[in-house]
């Protein structure tokens, strides 16, 4: 009895998730399986099944404990400094684990932390600064999908890497017919890994939200 508690205190969600996260972003993405979690856990491969049942669970797991990392704001905050705040953290969770991303690909993320501290206090702040519940809720997805694009189109955990990818591939283009992309490199390129590239777009959405909100002050 013993040794199973001990197993069973060591594929915790929290643990299972952190571990799995770590995997991911050490070894890369093809590296996550039941059995590597398992030996890294130091328990049988049967209880990490057992605690997530597929791969899908696994990841659900993961992406509501980085769910944890948003922040809680309080009653009262302004709107749109609230929008941001909780969208910039969302982006800045997802962009530290890219191998994540891409093992998710289009599945949702709709784990109850994400849900809890994320879309509902959005979209009831997004209410009660007068937005209907449609609304809220069209404001919420086009921050939302901005966010995962960003997060999910480059690996900001190697922007040297990513930059040099979007080099070679521009500079393999014929300067007669792409004179802009390959006539100023130096300008276009860092853009590519820019984080402000997304902080600024968020900011447009958040202001361009904001004049139509009923009631506010």
């Amino acid at each position: 009895m013993p040794r199973q508690s001990a197993s069973l205190d060591a594929a915790t969600p929290e643990r299972i998730a952190a571990t799995a996260l770590a995997i991911i972003d050490t070894d890369g993405p093809g590296a996550l399986s039941f059995r590597t979690l398992a030996a890294r856990l130091g328990v049988a491969h049967a209880t990490v099944q057992r605690r997530c049942t597929d791969l899908a669970g696994l990841l659900d797991l993961c992406a509501d404990h980085l769910a944890a990392e948003l922040p809680g704001l309080p009653p009262g905050t302004d709107w749109a400094e609230a929008t941001e705040t909780r969208f910039r953290a969302l982006y800045t969770a997802l962009t530290a684990h890219p191998g994540l991303l891409a093992l998710r690909g289009s599945r949702p993320w709709l784990g109850p932390r994400l849900l809890g501290r994320l879309v509902e206090p959005q979209l009831a702040d997004s209410v009660a600064a007068g937005m209907t519940p449609g609304e809220a809720m069209t404001a919420y997805r086009r921050m939302y999908l901005l966010t995962l694009g960003s997060a999910t189109f480059v690996d900001h955990r190697d922007p040297g890497g990513s930059m040099a990818l979007t080099r070679r591939a521009l500079a393999a283009l014929d300067p007669e017919e792409f004179p802009v992309l390959t006539g100023h490199l130096p300008e276009i390129l860092p853009a590519v890994v820019d984080h402000e590239v997304y902080h600024g777009a968020l900011r447009q959405l958040v202001l361009a939200a904001g004049p139509g909100l009923r009631g506010t002050t």
